[in-house]
């Protein structure tokens, strides 16, 4: 009997290699000829593949490469059919992952739609919003906004009081809140209101949508130290957000948000680890640096790069390993921390190495300076860098859920 176990295990292996050569090969072709060349090319800071009802590509390549992929269904590709999605297995989508990379592809659809709200609706939305919001949430057609943080909720998001107020068929929300990432751009927001102001303030907390548009809703871009504006402050007054499009339960959103922050945890913490290729630091330490020997001139810097790069293989394979073992290749609960803190460091710690070789030609700012373009874009996003450690739940909250969930410490 163990015999024909193993013999039948053995079959089925396979099987389903060779049925993953055929999708290899399948996905390969398709992409030979629907990824237009500019497409395989780095992506520049200012392009920004969100989509949305007001949609600008600088590239009109961009959006063919947007309208293809969402055809295909590989803007979300494991997300099911019936919502935008190729139905792609865990395996196949790794296949795809490794064959984008291997053109280096830029992504196709970026955002909060395709990262955090979409997969919370999959598993918490009803199914009238799920039909409304998630295929034009894969064919680019909105862009997500989260409101979340407020002056006085930010770690502790709980305390947030932003209130709804029941009206018929209808709440009506007033309040404020800060650090809305891409609100001056978006279409939809998922927010949290506190609908019960009694209640512990874990409780009495809902998660519903709303239409950007709607009357009362007032966005206020926050310049950043790099220059850019990707914050906004949003306040609303008196505005109209229906009841059907409350996720989940009336005074049960803790339970939606914390889900949504696994993914978005995870999101970030991926950073740099499975999308486009970038310039590796060996290459900038080639050009900035110098080699002595066919290797690195300077030694000291020779063994940063080594190390950042054991570092960011270990958590390629960590992060997989986990996907595959995850049902469905689902966020892996309070385990995201680890990935969002462990990516977090990572991602700021690159470009730290690169600022250091590249010495004074970091120093760049104006774009009519004598600095490259890919100078300027590694000191604001040396600056950018510096946010990671604090969107999706600071620094110091990602450990304290590590030592509480997954490591068991008392309080």
């Amino acid at each position: 009997m163990r015999l024909r176990y193993y013999r039948q295990l053995n079959e089925l292996m396979m099987e389903n290699d060779v049925s993953l050569d055929a999708f290899r090969e399948e996905v390969r072709n398709w992409l030979e000829e629907n990824c237009p060349p500019s497409i395989r090319t780095a992506m520049p800071a200012d392009e920004y593949p969100g989509g949305g009802r007001n949609a600008r590509f600088k590239n009109p390549e961009t959006k063919l490469w947007l309208e293809r992929m969402a055809e295909r269904g590989f803007t979300v590709p494991m997300w099911p059919k019936q919502y935008g999605g190729a139905g792609l297995s865990v395996e196949e989508n790794q296949v795809l992952a490794s064959e984008l990379r291997r053109i280096n592809a830029r992504p196709a659809h970026l955002g909060m739609g395709i990262s955090m709200i979409g997969p919370a609706l999959l598993e918490y939305g009803s199914d009238a919003q799920k039909e409304q919001h998630l295929p034009q949430i894969a064919r680019g057609d909105i862009w997500w906004c989260q409101g979340y943080s407020e002056p006085n909720a930010g770690s502790d998001l709980a305390s947030l009081r932003t209130s709804a107020v029941e009206d018929g068929d209808d709440y009506i929300i007033n309040g404020q809140k800060i650090w809305t990432s891409g609100a001056d751009n978006a279409d939809w927001m998922f927010c949290l209101v506190r609908t019960d102001p009694n209640a512990p303030k874990h409780e009495g907390i809902t998660f519903i949508l709303f239409d950007m548009a709607t009357p009362g809703v007032t966005v206020k871009p926050i310049k950043l130290i790099s220059g850019l504006s990707p914050f906004c402050e949003t306040f609303f007054d008196n505005v109209r957000a229906s009841k059907s499009q409350v996720v989940f339960e009336v005074g049960k959103g803790w339970t939606v948000a914390k889900r949504l922050l696994q993914y978005e945890r995870t999101s970030i913490g991926g950073i740099g680890g499975g999308g486009q290729k970038a310039a590796t630091l060996e290459e900038l330490a080639k050009d900035y640096v110098g080699l002595k020997d066919g290797k690195i001139a300077d030694t000291s810097l020779r063994a940063s790069i080594l190390h950042h790069r054991m570092n960011d293989r270990s958590f390629q394979l960590t992060m997989k390993r986990s996907v595959e073992e995850s049902e469905s290749g689902k966020a892996p609960g309070a385990v995201s921390s680890m990935f969002k803190y462990f990516g977090t460091e990572q991602n700021k710690n690159r470009f730290e190495l690169m600022l250091k070789m590249m010495g004074s030609r970091s120093l760049g700012w104006g774009q009519d300076s004598a600095f490259a373009d890919a100078e300027l874009d590694a000191t604001r996003g040396w600056l950018r860098s510096k946010a990671n450690s604090i969107e999706g739940g600071t620094s110091e909250v990602q450990l304290n859920i590590l030592a509480k969930r997954v490591l068991g410490l008392p309080d």
